[in-house]
């Protein structure tokens, strides 16, 4: 009962002071239930990668970069006009959650409840925050060339 306790905190912490603003450009983290290494199954990680690229899971927000860990996922976006951060998030989690579960024939949460998220400032260089975000691969050494990973994207390339 007192870690049920504790995670509904954390849970409201990473709620408290959020702001979603239309237009405004977010790096975004959420994590697997317990941190376990869903995506490490290629099979979950391509679903889960073609849910974050959907048109319509991404309705009018823009998609920079993003990066598919085994674990967690980053997102570099810019929201769009028609919903909140928290309505988009939803999305992406429970499509991808969705789909996920489908292609590994089983039920229940993929993803941690809540999610971490930054605003960028308006002198920040997008290009920067996602070569950090892209980098993850390396920095964990799961490859040692970010071309050997297979579970990102960004649109400079």
């Amino acid at each position: 009962m007192e870690k049920d306790a504790t995670l509904r905190r954390g849970h409201a912490a990473l709620r408290r002071g959020r702001v979603s603003l239309p237009k405004q450009i977010y790096h975004l983290t959420t994590r697997t239930v317990a941190r376990a290494p869903v995506f490490a199954n290629p099979a979950a990680a391509r679903a889960a990668c073609a849910c974050f690229v959907n048109p319509a899971t991404l309705g009018d927000a823009a998609l920079f970069a993003w990066v598919l860990m085994p674990d967690h996922a980053h997102w570099l976006l810019q929201l769009g006009e028609a919903e909140g951060l928290e309505t988009l998030v939803s999305r992406l989690k429970g499509a991808s959650a969705c789909q996920v579960n489908a292609a590994l024939g089983r039920h229940g949460a993929v993803w941690q409840r809540g999610f971490y998220d930054r605003a960028l400032r308006s002198d920040e260089d997008m290009q920067v925050v996602a070569r950090y975000i892209i980098a993850n691969p390396l920095r964990s050494g799961l490859v040692e060339r970010i071309g050997d990973y297979p579970y990102w994207d960004a649109v400079w390339l």
